[in-house]
C-alpha cells in the first residue's frame, strides 16, 4: 500500500511509551512515516528522539483525580494542547493513541479534522482518555481479551501488546527446547551465572519494589546453594540488597544489579520470575512463555491484578497480593516451584497459550485498515 503518515500519541510512563515505540518501529519497517506527540516532561522526550523518530511537543494536561483548584486550569490548557495537536495532525492519515494525558487532546484534534483514530489499550481496566476516544474511534486494539473497552461504531480486536524486537526474537527462539537451552546458556554467560542451576529472576521494574527486595533480604540466609537469584533492585535501591548479598551467612548465588538494559537476556536465563504485573511485563512474559509469581502494585485502581488474571487463570502464573507477600512466600511457594521443572514447563506452555502473538504487527495491520 501507499506509505502513510501516522501520528502516534502517548507519553509519560513506560507503559505508554514502550508500546508506542514498538509500533513506530514496525510502521517504519513497512515504509510509513511516523511523528510522535508527547511532552517535554515524560520519558518520550529522551526515548523517542534517541530511536530516530520526530517528537512534536504539546503541553501536559493532567486531569485531577479529585476536585481541586487545578480543575479550573484544565479547559485553557486542553484548548492549547488541542490547537498544537491540530497543527501536527492536519495532514496525517491516521492518529494512534495509547491513552493518558497526551492522547486525549490528540483524539479531540483528530475528530475535529476528520482524521481516523485507532486506540491501543494496554490494561484490562481502561483509562478515561481511551474511554472518551473509543466513542468515535475507527478501531480499538486490546492487549487482554478480558478488557471491556469497545469502539462504539468501529472495530475492536485483541491484538496483544506491541513488544520490543528483542522480546519477540526471544519468544521465537523459545518455541523449541534447543532454542531455549541455547538462549539460556548465552544469557547465563552474559551475567556470569551457572546455566545449569534453577534461576529465579526478581525484578520490580526500573524503579524497583522495596517489598520484593526486602523479602529476598529477609530469607536469603535460608536459601540453599543449589539455586541462584538474578536480582534487579531498581535505581537507587541497590545498596541494601548488595550489603545483604555479601553476608557470610548467605550461601545462595545472588547476582545483584541496580538496572538491566537487556531484560530479554535476564528472562532468557530465568526459570521463574517474581515481579509486579504491569501490562508490559505480563505481555512480555506470556509472549516468551515464562512462569511468574506476580505481586501487583498496591496503589492505583487495581489494574495490575486484572492484567495478570488471564495468565493466572490459564495456570501460567501465581498471584500474591502485596500485603501478603514476604520472605515466607519465597520459602514456602517459590523455592518448591523452582525445584519442580515439570510444573514450570507446564506453566510456561500455559503462559504462552494466552499470548495473542506479535502485538506490533497486529496493531499496524489495524492502523493500515483504518487509514
Amino acid at each position: 500500500m501507499m506509505p502513510l503518515r501516522v501520528v502516534l500519541a502517548g507519553g509519560g510512563t513506560a507503559g505508554h511509551v514502550n508500546p508506542l515505540l514498538a509500533t513506530a518501529h514496525v510502521l517504519r519497517e513497512r515504509g510509513h512515516g511516523v511523528v510522535v506527540l508527547g511532552t517535554e516532561e515524560g520519558l518520550e522526550s529522551d526515548l523517542v528522539p534517541s530511536q530516530g523518530f520526530r517528537l512534536a511537543v504539546i503541553p501536559k494536561v493532567p486531569m485531577p483525580r479529585r476536585p481541586s483548584l487545578q480543575m479550573f486550569s484544565v479547559p485553557g490548557r486542553l484548548h492549547e494542547a488541542v490547537t498544537r495537536c491540530m497543527k501536527v495532525i492536519d495532514d496525517a492519515d491516521v492518529v494512534v493513541g495509547y491513552g493518558g494525558y497526551v492522547s486525549a487532546p490528540a483524539y479531540i484534534a483528530a475528530r475535529k479534522l476528520g482524521v481516523p483514530v485507532v486506540i491501543h489499550e494496554q490494561n484490562v481496566r481502561a483509562g478515561w482518555a481511551n474511554k472518551m476516544g473509543a466513542r468515535f474511534a475507527a478501531a480499538v486494539a486490546l492487549t487482554f481479551p478480558s478488557t471491556t473497552l469497545r469502539a462504539k461504531s468501529g472495530r475492536t480486536e485483541v491484538t496483544g501488546m506491541p513488544l520490543r524486537t528483542e522480546i519477540m526474537e526471544l519468544a521465537r527462539v523459545r518455541q523449541t527446547d534447543a532454542g531455549t537451552r541455547t538462549a539460556r546458556q548465552e544469557a547465563a554467560r552474559y551475567f556470569g551465572m551457572d546455566p545449569d542451576l534453577p534461576t529465579l529472576l526478581v525484578t520490580g521494574g526500573s524503579l524497583g519494589a522495596l517489598r520484593l527486595n526486602n523479602a529476598v533480604i529477609e530469607v536469603a540466609p535460608d536459601l540453599p546453594p543449589d539455586i541462584q537469584i538474578l536480582h534487579v533492585t531498581g535505581k537507587g535501591k541497590m545498596a541494601a540488597v548488595e550489603k545483604a548479598s555479601s553476608d557470610p551467612a548467605v550461601s545462595v548465588p545472588w547476582f545483584v544489579h541496580e538496572y538491566i538494559t537487556e531484560m530479554d537476556q535476564a528472562m532468557a536465563c530465568a526459570d521463574l520470575v517474581v515481579c509486579r504485573s504491569g501490562a508490559g511485563t505480563v505481555s512480555e512474559l506470556t509472549a516468551i512463555g515464562m512462569p511468574a509469581l506476580y505481586v501487583p502494585f498496591p496503589i492505583g485502581n487495581g489494574e495490575q491484578a486484572l492484567n495478570a488474571a488471564d495468565q493466572v487463570r490459564a495456570g501460567g502464573a501465581l498471584l500474591v497480593y502485596d500485603q501478603d507477600f514476604g520472605g515466607a512466600t519465597l520459602k514456602e511457594t517459590v523455592l518448591p516451584l523452582l525445584r519442580n521443572p515439570d510444573r514450570l514447563m507446564a506453566m510456561g506452555k500455559a503462559s504462552r497459550s494466552v499470548s495473542p502473538g506479535d502485538g506490533g504487527e497486529n496493531l499496524v495491520k489495524m492502523i493500515e485498515m483504518a487509514a
